[in-house]
């Protein structure tokens, strides 16, 4: 049986106090402690993105169980494609039906805040119960003072290598700086094991690694005031950069999705790339004894650091959007917050193996993040990220933006050749100006 600390249990000493301060009266008679008591007869319909490591799905469901047991809701949780999501919850919010509950990726409630449900009341209360937001979590669900999305977690990035054929190619770790990074990829490309980094349409893989990239050099997207400043001559460093990575990277590249280098890691036809723990949970439960052997030899580490001189890693976080079409909001409420209460939402984190970390900083103490050393780099995600419309605000620009792959796209045009560093940069920042009008 899983054994978690009491700290990571029990609900904090203010519980009461927050829920009387910010919750209805009918808090102290709902059943598990829930702000809102669930509508009679209330169903819901939750759509989610499909997984990557089965002991989330397994926890999710038996959690959602638990959720139908305990007030008698009926619960529907379809599961699609991560890039399919993103579409589904616009139709959604376009024509005022769908799922009760979304959860998507990144900025997306910030594209149709109309359309979703206050969540303020619950936010606030998880957030004095557990430790508090990261600021990175409510840049990302707030709006005008409200929460309009509630995050549930951050799938981390990090690079995922086989340890035996860096130090083959010469070198002990990962080096901490681009400079050096780009030598550690050109050697490991000497020795025909490669590495390989997602430039397709790929959602979490291929955003996560352009938007470092970028960032890297001092490029953005925008700067504090949401004026387009991509076009740069650090933007265009990055993809001088980007032009020399992608010399070492296998081939096909340009066509990856985000399940692409899970499979071409586990095939053995990379030696790097960038991706959530999920490469290392797959080999690691194989019944394959080749692929429990490369377990082993399987390590994790940050992105080295650009000219920039600071981390600037971006990862994919995942929100739940509780739409206004919903028939039964009370229920749906009911649900975002049965789900974040330690009681759920430690179990869950530790039986996708950390796949998903934490955006309430209790549950830092998870110990799925020092069980297995291999695991602690995914811990950090929610104190050192960025988020995808630095340094500008939040808004419909940035999540429209993102939605587009602007970024992405302008480093696979450069890194492949498809159009000189210049030519890309100069295309984004025509692209993005449709999003960012002054």
């Amino acid at each position: 049986m899983t054994r978690f600390t009491r700290r990571e249990f029990l609900a904090s000493g203010a519980t009461l106090a927050a829920a009387s301060a910010i919750g209805p009266a009918a808090f102290a008679q709902t059943p598990g402690g829930l702000l809102y008591k669930p509508e009679a007869g209330a169903k819901l319909r939750v759509l989610r993105w499909k997984r990557f490591v089965q002991g989330d799905e397994d926890m999710w469901m038996a959690n959602t169980k638990k959720f139908t047991q305990l007030t008698g809701v009926e619960v529907r949780v379809d599961n699609e494609g991560w890039e399919d999501v993103r579409p589904k919850a616009a139709v959604a919010a376009n024509v005022g039906s769908g799922p009760d509950i979304i959860i998507g990726w990144f900025d997306d409630p910030q594209q149709y805040p109309d359309k979703l449900n206050d969540l303020t009341d619950i936010a606030e209360l998880l957030g004095k119960k557990h430790g508090g937001w990261y600021d990175v979590c409510k840049r990302y669900g707030m709006r005008d003072g409200k929460w309009i999305g509630m995050p549930l977690g951050i799938v981390g990035n990090a690079l995922v290598y086989r340890e035996s054929q860096v130090k083959a190619a010469g070198f002990d770790a990962i080096p901490k700086d681009t400079a050096g990074f780009l030598k550690l990829c050109q050697a490991l490309k000497a020795k025909n094991t490669p590495c390989g980094f997602a430039l397709g349409k790929a959602v979490g893989d291929g955003n996560n690694w352009a938007h470092w990239l970028m960032w890297s050099h001092g490029g953005k997207m925008v700067d504090d005031k949401g004026n387009v400043v991509i076009n740069s001559p650090e933007t265009v460093a990055s993809l001088e950069y980007a032009k020399q990575l992608y010399e070492t990277f296998v081939p096909g590249t340009l066509s990856w999705q985000d399940p692409s280098n899970n499979k071409a890691f586990l095939d053995g036809q990379v030696s790097m790339t960038a991706n959530g723990i999920s490469v290392y949970y797959s080999a690691k439960n194989s019944p394959d004894p080749k692929l429990q052997e490369m377990a082993k030899d399987i390590q994790h580490a940050r992105f080295p650091i650009g000219p920039v001189g600071k981390p600037t890693e971006l990862m994919q976080i995942t929100q739940m959007m509780q739409f206004k079409h919903s028939k039964f909001p009370n229920a749906a409420k009911a649900y975002l917050q049965f789900m974040m209460e330690p009681e759920q939402y430690n179990p869950w984190m530790k039986a996708a193996i950390g796949y998903v970390s934490q955006p309430l900083r209790e549950y830092e103490a998870n110990p799925i993040w020092t069980e297995d050393p291999k695991h602690t780099v995914y811990r950090d995600g929610g104190s050192i990220m960025l988020d995808n419309g630095y340094s500008g605000p939040l808004g419909l620009a940035s999540a429209a933006a993102m939605a587009d792959y602007i970024v992405l796209d302008m480093v696979a045009e450069a890194a492949s050749g498809a159009r000189s560093p210049k030519e890309a940069a100069a295309r984004a920042a025509t692209r993005a100006e449709r999003y960012y009008k002054v």
